[in-house]
Parts: C-alpha cells; sequence; structure tokens
C-alpha cells in the first residue's frame, strides 16, 4: 500500500480518517494513563529518590493486575468489537457481565495481599529494608482500591469496542486532574493537609479510582447502549462463557506471561543496585509517553477490523489489517523521535544521583529505539490478531520470546556473566525484536482471521 494511493484514493482517505478518529481518544486516554505515573515520579522529586524507587517498586504489583484487567478487556474486546457489528447490544452487556466475576477475583489476588502482606510482596524486588518499608505503606493504601479500578477498566474496554471511544477519554481526563490535585494536596501538605510523601500518592491514585468508578456508573445510567450492568455479573449463558474463556484465558495468560517477565526484568535491575532502579522507574514513564501511539492504534485498529469480521466483511478486514501496518510503522517512528527529542528535558530535569543519571542517558537512547518493537508486536498481536479472535498466538509466541529467552538471558547476563548493569538493560531490550519473524509468518497465513460470533 503505497503513500500515493493514500493521499489519492477517496476510500483510502475516509478509512484511515476513520481509524486515526478512533485512534485520537485513545491516544488522549494513553497519555492521561500514562501522566499518572508521571505526575507520581516528579511530585515524589521532593520526597528523595528512595520513595520514588520503592513506589516504582510497589507498582510493579499495579502493572500485573493492569494487565490481568487487559487479558479479560482482551476477551470483551474481541467479542464485544464482533457483536458490535452485528448490533447485539443484548449480548455486549452479557460478555460485560462474565468479565466483571473474573475481574473481581483477580482483583482480590492482589487487594489480599497488599493489605496483610505488603512487606512480603515488596522483598520479592529489593532486599534494601528502607525501600521495602515504604513500598509496604504504599501497597497498603492503594490495595483498597484495586476492585473499583477493575469494574472502571472493563468499562472502557467495552465503551471502546462500541465506539464510545470519547467517553473514556473524558472521564480519564477528569481522573488525571483529580489524581494530581490530590498529589499535590497529600505530598506537600496543601489545603491543611498533612505531608504523607508515599502514603499521600497512594491514597490519591485510590480516592481517584474510586471516584472513577461512580463516574462510570453514573455514565452508564443514562446510556443508551452497553450499561454497566451489575446485575449481569449473575446472568448465567453457558456458551457465552465458553466463548469469553476460550477468548480470555489466552490472552489473559498472555498478559501475564508479559507483566510478570517485564516485572522480574524490575527483579534483575533491583538487585543489581538502586541507581539502576531509579534509573528504570523515571525511563518507564518517558517510554509510555513514546508508545501512547503505538498503543492506540492497537486499540483502534483492534475495533475496526473486529467490527468488519463481526459485520462477515472479511477482505474489508484485511484491507483495514493493511491499513493498521502502515500506521504501525509511523507510530513507532513518531515515538523513538518522540523519546529521542525529550530525553535532554528529561535529563535537565530528573533529580537523581550521578551513576543513576549516566544509566537514565542510555536507557532513554536504548528507548528510542525499543519502542518500534512495541509498536509493532503491540499492533499486530494485540490489534488486529485479536481483532480476528486469535489470542493464542500471542500467548504462546510472549512465553516462549520472554521465558525461554529474555529472562534466562537477563539472569545469565547479570548474576552469572556478571556484565555491567547497561547491557543487561540493552540484552533484555532485545525481546521485541526477536519475535518479529514469526509475528510477520502469522499474519501472512490468514489464520488469524475468523468470525466469532453466534446467533442468540
Amino acid at each position: 500500500m503505497t503513500l500515493t494511493r493514500i493521499f489519492k484514493d477517496e476510500k483510502e482517505r475516509q478509512a484511515y480518517a476513520y481509524i486515526i478518529s478512533l485512534t485520537i481518544p485513545i491516544v488522549i486516554q494513553n497519555i492521561f494513563n500514562s501522566a499518572v505515573s508521571s505526575t507520581d515520579v516528579l511530585m515524589l522529586n521532593s520526597v528523595g529518590q528512595d520513595a520514588i524507587s520503592a513506589v516504582s517498586l510497589a507498582t510493579q504489583y499495579s502493572n500485573i493486575l493492569i494487565n490481568i484487567f487487559m487479558g479479560l478487556g482482551s476477551g470483551v474486546a474481541m467479542l464485544c468489537a464482533q457483536y458490535w457489528g452485528k448490533q447485539d447490544i443484548s449480548t455486549i452487556e452479557k460478555v460485560q457481565g462474565i468479565a466483571l466475576r473474573f475481574t473481581f477475583w483477580g482483583s482480590m489476588l492482589f487487594t489480599i495481599p497488599s493489605l496483610f502482606f505488603p512487606e512480603l510482596m515488596m522483598k520479592l524486588y529489593t532486599n534494601d529494608p528502607h525501600l521495602i518499608s515504604l513500598g509496604a505503606d504504599y501497597l497498603r493504601v492503594v490495595g483498597i482500591s484495586h476492585l473499583f479500578w477493575g469494574i472502571s477498566e472493563t468499562f472502557f474496554y467495552t465503551m471502546r469496542s462500541i465506539e464510545r471511544v470519547k467517553v473514556c477519554t473524558y472521564i480519564n481526563a477528569f481522573t488525571l486532574l483529580l489524581n494530581i490535585g490530590l498529589n499535590a494536596v497529600f505530598i506537600y501538605g496543601l489545603l491543611g493537609a498533612p505531608k504523607l510523601g508515599v502514603i499521600g500518592v497512594a491514597l490519591a491514585t485510590s480516592i481517584s479510582r474510586i471516584v472513577q468508578f461512580v463516574i462510570c456508573l453514573i455514565i452508564s445510567h443514562y446510556s443508551t447502549n452497553a450499561k454497566l450492568r451489575l446485575s449481569a455479573v449473575f446472568e448465567k449463558n453457558t456458551v457465552l462463557l465458553h466463548d469469553f474463556i476460550h477468548l480470555s484465558l489466552p490472552a489473559l495468560i498472555n498478559s501475564l506471561v508479559w507483566s510478570v517477565a517485564f516485572s522480574m526484568y524490575t527483579s534483575i535491575m533491583g538487585h543489581l543496585s538502586s541507581d539502576v532502579v531509579a534509573a528504570n522507574s523515571v525511563v518507564s514513564v518517558v517510554r509510555n509517553f513514546g508508545a501512547v501511539f503505538c498503543y492506540a492504534v492497537a486499540g483502534s485498529s483492534g475495533i475496526y477490523i473486529g467490527k468488519s469480521i463481526g459485520a462477515g466483511k472479511m477482505a474489508e478486514a484485511k484491507e483495514n489489517s493493511k491499513r493498521a501496518m502502515v500506521l504501525m510503522v509511523l507510530t513507532g517512528l513518531l515515538g523513538g523521535l518522540i523519546i529521542f527529542i525529550v530525553s535532554p528535558l528529561v535529563l535537565q530535569v530528573a533529580d537523581l544521583s550521578e551513576t543513576a543519571m549516566k544509566y537514565l542517558k542510555i536507557m532513554l537512547y536504548i528507548n528510542s529505539v525499543y519502542v518500534m518493537g512495541s509498536a509493532v508486536n503491540g499492533t499486530m498481536i494485540t490489534g488486529i490478531f485479536r481483532a480476528g479472535g486469535d489470542s493464542k498466538f500471542g500467548m504462546i509466541c510472549d512465553f516462549i520470546d520472554m521465558w525461554i529467552y529474555a529472562v534466562p538471558l537477563g539472569f545469565i547476563s547479570a548474576f552469572v556473566l556478571k556484565l555491567p548493569p547497561m547491557v543487561v538493560y540493552a540484552l533484555l531490550c532485545t525481546d521485541e525484536f526477536v519475535k518479529w519473524p514469526w509475528v510477520f509468518k502469522h499474519y501472512r497465513s490468514g489464520k488469524w482471521m475468523k468470525n466469532i460470533t453466534r446467533d442468540f
């Protein structure tokens, strides 16, 4: 597909305009989500490097949990986008209800340990007593909000699947502003509040998530499509439950495989030095900002392609997948450019030790390239393949890539060969690129494209 065709063909221009109209709100939403983490880091600068490191390590559990929500959300997205193509609202609400059942249990897996065993959770990431203490304080408070967060995320996946992406953007915008305001109040002790430091960040996050949940209920009450009916949790539909598990389980395992492996990367670096942890906590925020366009294209293309497949328009779905690949490359380049351009500013603003600053500089430049790997695999695996009802390929691909290749490579390079920290980090960042040959081969096979809807 050439650029000439894109600009000259009216149908192509309309198709790209529509995909972009879905992408932009998701970009904004992803920026808001990334901004929550970045404001935490920036505001904790005044508390100290240990506070930044402790929260960075503690939020690894939130990263695992959000990946559980993403796995369940993928099942929601795969089914709901295709049923939206059939305009079957009743089934979409039932799918959302099924997802909420699993969301409850997923949330409890992290809420209970966060409330009762936070020190043990922190010891998996660091052996520094001070970081363990700070991180445990954070986990105790933020654990209260997990279930509210999960319900909201399920609602967002449903809304995006039926092309109501702007609603999600507005809610996330308000939540971000609320989180920033509460961070300022509880970290700096504004409006007569005590200076709570790490606990203040956790409290701001928890309050924001609970408020977000309430807003979702209010928006849903006035919605004409796919309401957030908590009563749907108790509705039984064995066939739909089977379909959801069949699609969500591989996506959930895929998300867990990915997130736990990424968490192991952090664990490896956490046992190298606190300077590496501090640098990684900053670079993770920058990388998330650079990748927002990539993830947004994955999300919007999944909606667009899934809707076409659900409506039985397979040829159109194939063409839409090609358009998604064009945008995939462009957003990967854009993301890398953003990271490269903002790197000097980040280095100027970050208040870290001299060693941590040296690590940060190297990490930033590595990630300006790494983001292209994320763009390709994110769009192909979580966008295109899952839109066609194929969640198993990503699960198998990521398991082999991360647990047979990347994690062992990280442990061997760090603790057996005892290579310099930045060499270890660079080796870990090869994980996305080794998948490419298999990802493109699977796309060309066409086996990913299936209509997974049923007539009820």
